[in-house]
């Protein structure tokens, strides 16, 4: 357990990017909280960190220091295997927390790594603990984060069990959509900042069938895809084939 120094309070020029005036914040930790509890967790969140593409935020086996919120960005947790195989656990975009995967055993199962230049806000865990002991409404909305993992992780376990392969990309892009939107970005385009070799490590399929499924879902009209660009020309029909009912 970390014992060294409480963070410092946060001084008058960080406050144009504390939680409480984050654009972010109803998507991240903060939710819900009041104005008194807002003003603890501002002095809670005093470091943010900055990664260029391709850097590691940490790597598997790393120790437990902190959470870290997604502030601007977009990242990939992955697993290396013996003979140097990766395999991609996820993908994470602002206002999502990293570093849960560490929290039952003290240590970090997964590398997490920048897929584009990111911006992410440090959450010191020791001290989590300790605020999330005083405000039972932060420890209830961390409770709902954790929850939500789990339910993301069962999610991506029944994909690959039950889905075919046009399915499985179909479920990815509504995905992506989805959360595009509940950050107030354009749910029918947007770029792709992952490849589609890392696309087919998380769904589970060969770079040759993704780009099959890409290629048919343009020619039936579905979606438009100019390199990395996408834009979703069909989101009903794209619903449908996860037999999901339109919005």
């Amino acid at each position: 357990m970390n014992t060294g120094p409480a963070p410092a309070a946060v001084d008058l020029a960080e406050l144009r990017v504390a939680c409480s005036s984050c654009s972010l914040r109803e998507l991240c930790l903060p939710a819900g909280l009041a104005p008194r509890e807002m003003e603890k967790v501002d002095r809670l969140v005093n470091h943010r960190q900055k990664l260029k593409r391709g850097e590691h935020l940490y790597r598997a086996g790393d120790p437990l220091a902190a959470l870290y919120a997604i502030r601007s960005g977009f990242m990939k947790t992955c697993v290396l295997h013996d003979d140097g195989r990766e395999q991609v656990a996820g993908f994470h975009m602002m206002g999502e927390l990293l570093g849960l995967d560490a929290i039952s055993s003290g240590s970090h199962m997964c590398d997490a790594v920048a897929l584009e230049d990111c911006e992410v806000c440090e959450i010191p865990f020791a001290y989590l603990e300790q605020l999330s002991r005083e405000l039972p409404s932060l420890q209830h909305q961390l409770h709902r984060i954790m929850s939500r993992e789990i339910v993301r992780d069962y999610g991506v376990m029944m994909l690959l069990g039950t889905m075919k392969a046009e399915e499985r990309l179909a479920a990815f892009l509504v995905n992506l959509s989805q959360r595009f939107a509940a950050r107030g970005y354009s749910a029918t385009e947007f770029n792709l900042r992952m490849t589609r070799e890392e696309i087919g490590s998380y769904l589970g399929l060969k770079l040759e069938t993704i780009s099959r499924a890409f290629s048919r879902f343009q020619q039936e009209g579905l979606v438009e895809v100019r390199h990395k660009r996408i834009r979703i020309r069909d989101p009903e029909r794209l619903r449908l084939i996860l037999g999901q009912p339109g919005p």
